[in-house]
């Protein structure tokens, strides 16, 4: 690929309220990333029309699904837990049908927090709801007073994950309440917490390059090493070759 990739992102978004109208955003760090990584980064609203999804994805060459707020349970047929912070209804509709679509089309994608969270429900796996319930004995992983709290990781070193930790102490940042449970068929885990819950996922297909990380390497909690997931995610399109020893 002679030019720079165009990567879509979902744009969270806001219902009109009293006092300020809808609007879509999107944190900086997700294209800058992107855009360090070399790549082109396109913004893709919550767009309702699925055709209208799909000529946008016909002009990508792969898509980044963004974090936020805490997919709708009762879409997968189980209850909302009290501690849910739902998304915006219409930001979910958009989410599950853009990635029913890269799914189907097999486009290369990386879903972050609640996005890795999106993949695995999207292709048959399940989640847990409230970490604190669900696996009383697993360290915090969410800490409302400390935005940059972080746990270590223990990664598998055959895998995107090992490329880009390599061996030694690793940690990164940790905001979340809810996980993965049961990991979707033709998917595996590539990075843990110390507590068994799972922080990264990548497809195990031949045909189809997909990724996860519960933890967010674009935030500004994230460290300078993080970003090499949006490089190797990259380079795994392109079809470059990282060499590790020119990375600092």
């Amino acid at each position: 690929m002679a030019s720079k990739p165009l990567i879509g992102l979902n744009a969270d978004f806001r219902s009109a309220r009293r006092d300020s109208p809808a609007f879509a955003f999107l944190s900086a760090g997700y294209f800058d990333s992107l855009s360090k990584a070399g790549a082109i980064p396109v913004i893709i609203p919550p767009l309702e029309e699925e055709s209208d999804i799909g000529r946008v994805l016909d002009m990508l060459d792969g898509v980044v699904f963004s974090g936020g707020s805490d997919l709708d349970p009762r879409n997968d047929g189980f209850m909302v837990h009290p501690s849910q912070r739902l998304l915006d209804s219409r930001r979910e509709e958009f989410d599950r049908t853009l990635m029913r679509l890269v799914a189907e089309r097999k486009m290369p994608v990386f879903g972050i927090g609640c996005g890795m969270q999106l993949l695995n429900v999207t292709l048959g796996g399940n989640l847990h709801l409230h970490i604190p319930e669900d696996l009383p004995r697993a360290l915090p992983h969410l800490d409302s007073m400390d935005p940059a709290h972080r746990h270590a990781l223990e990664v598998e070193m055959n895998s995107l994950m090992g490329r880009v930790y390599g061996e030694g102490e690793i940690r990164v940042n940790s905001m979340h309440h809810m996980a993965i449970d049961e990991v979707a068929p033709g998917f595996a885990v590539t990075a843990r917490c110390p507590d068994g819950v799972i922080e990264a996922i990548e497809s195990t297909r031949e045909d189809w390059f997909a990724m996860g990380t519960q933890f967010h390497p674009h935030s500004e909690s994230a460290s300078a090493l993080d970003l090499r997931i949006f490089e190797e995610f990259i380079a795994g399109i392109t079809g470059e070759v990282i060499d590790i020893r020119m990375v600092a």
